[in-house]
């Protein structure tokens, strides 16, 4: 059980964050960049959840939606607590994504995937308020994944979170493409021949 009983507490006037570990820090270190990165893209998810509760159709889609939106949330609070714990390789973070939660993302986003139509082109983030939410999320989700994959770079990183993160961008594509399509919203293709017209 976490008990917060002070939100500040001056520790970090000086530009250092304490980790899980109980290690001190600077708060520009790749580390805390990537849980920071993890955070932010939960609190989009955050946003995103508060667009679905504002929509009063296709309630069984939505449902199904915010109830995986609400899992991603939990799972990312654990990789967070993954990405700031040193020695997280050997075990030593009791709370972090697994290959299971991995799985279930594939699943997911195969089951949504197949009942969309194949792409011509590559797809310009809007889709209505929905898509363009999960659009979102997904640049955010990707820049996590960029700083996650530069701390392996300089210190372990377990292999479940990287991969966790790299497929959960993907899901967030495929979730945008859900949305546009189950409000009959057009997705707007990358024109590639617009600067050159056919004579």
């Amino acid at each position: 059980m976490v008990y917060i009983s002070k939100v500040y507490t001056k520790f970090g006037d000086r530009g250092d964050t304490m980790l899980a570990s109980g290690d001190t820090v600077g708060k520009d270190t790749l580390r805390v960049a990537a849980y920071g990165e993890v955070d932010e893209l939960n609190a989009v998810i955050g946003v995103l959840r508060v667009e679905i509760s504002r929509v009063g159709e296709r309630r069984e889609f939505l449902a199904a939606l915010d109830a995986s939106l609400a899992r991603v949330q939990q799972e990312l609070f654990d990789l967070g607590a993954e990405l700031a714990t040193p020695g997280a390789t050997e075990g030593k973070a009791p709370l972090r994504v697994e290959e299971a939660d991995i799985t279930r993302l594939e699943q997911e986003l195969d089951a949504w995937n197949a009942d969309l139509p194949p792409l011509r082109s590559f797809i310009l983030p809007g889709g209505g308020p929905l898509g363009a939410h999960a659009h979102l999320a997904r640049t955010v989700c990707r820049r996590a994944e960029r700083t996650v994959v530069a701390l392996t770079r300089v210190e372990p990183v377990r292999a479940e979170a990287v991969r966790y993160i790299n497929r959960l961008s993907d899901w967030f594509f495929v979730v945008a493409r859900a949305a546009a399509h189950a409000f009959d919203v057009p997705e707007v293709l990358w024109d590639t021949h617009r600067r050159n017209p056919a004579p």
